[in-house]
């Protein structure tokens, strides 16, 4: 063997112990074992079933090298049968040599007749190496057709490659599968998040498409990003790492929510459930205290009661869910808050307690200050429950983006009040898709949901007069109509 073989099989070790992606690492592998064989073209196939699949295949003579991209040449697999030679080679896992086709009577090479017919190529010698992993597992077959001499000329594979071939098919064979372990793992992983964000998701009968819209839409939106750049001769500003990290983030943003209580986190109105009830209860009770005292003589104005029992009910129920409670309404409250009864003993009672005064007075929403901090705790709880997780250095930022969407660039945001530079590019993206799709969706249980173009306007607003968002991010986001047909 020459000092050049020796060099080209060392680098065939370094470029199959430094190859992630299996597309390239199938193709790499093909491209060194022809090289090291000084032949025309070959074919990789992997064992599907009960078949070989075509994976790669290079013809430098025809200049035609297909599979390399993922897309699979268009070509029947070849069954696994003793007839065709590549099947042979990996059901008995020996190496076999073909000196001439044309005058080989022990195989099948009716699919090289018809490829050369169709081509005009002149198929004649053969190797064909099988690929096992370390357990003996059938993984594959390397195939290559026309070795060279130094003229170029066609001749027989020499005896001495088959045993380089055999070694590096080896090596390649468990490179194979250890790729396909790493990304068994990886789809595992993103399975698993998945799981856990369509748990958080349908926790609650409100917000069960949140994630999931979030996630859509970042993707045609870095797709966009990445377009416009290469579009305007630069670099795509989301590599797919970079991407892949971002999305993944989306993903697991809300997390922290799997602790929050669902009466917090689905309440519709100002009331918690057990608090209107009691109060319509009270009510009722005000009703028949006041029909017991006219029986006894000690009321002559039940229907002036009745009608103020029906009254306060009615002020509770158009504050309890309303958008916004006007200064009339307030007022309204205070004086009902300042009424009293006797209850059967005599004793003093509030017709509104100031627990319900309280929760009816809120401004805006239907969290109290107490319930918000308790809302707004859920992106620590993210953070804490994702430093659980021992992401791969490719994942390494997605902890910190996803505990970060709430942050604005103006220091207002939470947790921490980052502001400027602190909000990384990525977090700044994942709060546009979280405040675009809380803004739009039609599944909150406090709020219709907003037409897309008023939501955009809120978003402008926010980036350029509240110094909240990024202008720009905003600017691309409303063009690149990332959301149509999600919804």
């Amino acid at each position: 063997m020459t000092q050049e073989q020796m060099r080209k099989i060392l680098n065939v070790g370094v470029l199959l112990s430094s190859e992630r992606d299996l597309n390239h690492l199938l193709e790499q592998i093909l491209s060194s074992v022809m090289e090291l064989a000084h032949c025309d073209a070959g074919t990789l196939y992997l064992l599907e079933g009960d078949a070989l699949r075509f994976c790669i295949m290079h013809n430098n003579t025809l200049k035609t090298y297909s599979g390399g991209d993922g897309k699979l040449p268009d070509l029947p697999p070849v069954p696994l049968t003793p007839e065709n030679v590549c099947a042979r080679a990996l059901l008995e896992g020996r190496t076999i040599h073909v000196a001439d086709v044309t005058c080989s009577p022990d195989y099948d090479f009716s699919g090289s007749a018809r490829y050369d017919a169709k081509t005009g190529y002149h198929t004649r010698s053969m190797l064909a190496v099988p690929m096992r992993n370390r357990a003996g597992e059938k993984l594959g077959v390397l195939q290559l057709i026309n070795a060279m001499d130094e003229r170029g000329n066609v001749r027989p594979f020499p005896e001495e490659m088959a045993l380089v071939l055999e070694s590096v098919s080896s090596q390649a064979a468990i490179t194979i599968q250890n790729v396909r372990y790493i990304r068994e793992i990886q789809e595992l992983f993103v399975s698993f998040v998945r799981v856990m964000s369509s748990a958080i998701d349908e926790r609650s009968p409100y917000n069960g498409s949140h994630t999931r819209h979030m996630a859509a839409y970042g993707e045609k939106f870095l797709d966009y990003l990445n377009a416009r750049a290469r579009t305007e001769g630069k670099e795509p500003p989301f590599s797919p790492q970079r991407r892949e990290e971002l999305l993944m983030s989306v993903w697991l943003h809300d997390i922290g929510k799997l602790v929050i209580p669902l009466e917090i986190m689905d309440k519709p109105a100002r009331l918690l459930a057990d608090q209107h009830r009691a109060f319509l209860h009270r009510m009722e009770v005000i009703r028949l205290l006041g029909e017991i005292e006219a029986l006894s003589g000690r009321r002559e104005d039940l229907d002036g009661l009745v009608q103020e029992t029906r009254k306060a009910e009615s002020l509770v129920e158009s504050v309890n869910a309303a958008g916004f409670v006007t200064d009339e309404k307030l007022a309204e409250l205070e004086q009902l808050s300042r009424r009293i009864y006797r209850d059967r003993d005599g004793q003093e009672q509030p017709w509104l307690t100031q627990d319900e005064y309280a929760m009816l007075s809120i401004r805006r929403g239907t969290l109290s200050g107490r319930e918000r901090d308790m809302m707004q705790s859920h992106v620590i709880m993210t953070d804490k429950l994702l430093s659980q997780i021992r992401f791969s250095p490719e994942l390494s930022h997605v902890r910190r983006w996803a505990a970060s969407h709430h942050e604005f660039l103006n220091g207002s945001g939470y947790p921490s009040h980052l502001s400027g530079d602190d909000v990384p590019a990525e977090v700044r993206v994942i709060t546009i898709l979280d405040i675009f799709d809380a803004l739009t969706a039609d599944d909150r249980p406090y709020k219709p949901g907003m037409p897309v173009e008023r939501a955009l306007s809120v978003l402008d607003a926010m980036a350029n007069k509240e110094g909240k968002l990024d202008p720009h991010l905003v600017r691309l986001f409303a063009e690149s109509r990332c959301w149509e047909s999600e919804k």
